[in-house]
């Protein structure tokens, strides 16, 4: 079977959200916390906005207004890794300080989830997006490898 790997996710939301407020206001959290870009991109009639995790955009989030937007429960998410524990602590720091100046950040923070093979240090971050984000690294004890077939983040 061919080797694939997610590519973005689009998010669809009420028609009328995609104000020239919220589009400043994503910007600026997803910006800030987590280093994406935002870029305004003309797709499917309407004028969309498009969240970058990479200069490439090799990975994204589009944000679409539709007149039947998605209504996700409570704990759909979207995981994002992180290599280290003080990668996903800096980002929760960031996510504290946001929520300081304004409520609307919803933070939830788990005990993490110690398995044999692995820990998963982890919180889960919503602002602005009808989704959380879980924002994770995988710790593996002294001697056991992680996954051969994992995806590895390369420079060029």
């Amino acid at each position: 079977m061919a080797k694939m790997r997610f590519n973005h996710m689009e998010l669809t939301l009420p028609l009328g959200t995609l104000t020239d407020e919220y589009r400043a206001e994503v910007r600026e959290f997803y910006g800030d916390v987590f280093g994406w870009t935002a870029t305004d991109t003309q797709i499917l009639k309407q004028t969309a906005l498009l969240l970058s995790t990479d200069p490439a955009t090799s990975q994204f989030v589009l944000l679409a207004e539709h007149k039947e937007p998605m209504a996700p429960p409570p704990f759909d998410h979207l995981g994002l890794l992180f290599d280290t524990r003080e990668e996903v602590d800096t980002c929760l720091a960031k996510c504290e300080a946001w929520q300081e100046k304004d409520p609307r950040v919803e933070i939830k923070r788990y005990n993490d989830l110690v398995m044999p093979t692995v820990t998963v240090h982890a919180f889960y971050v919503r602002h602005l997006l009808p989704i959380h984000l879980d924002v994770q690294c995988m710790e593996r004890p002294e001697g056991v490898a992680a996954p051969s077939g994992r995806w590895v983040w390369v420079e060029d």
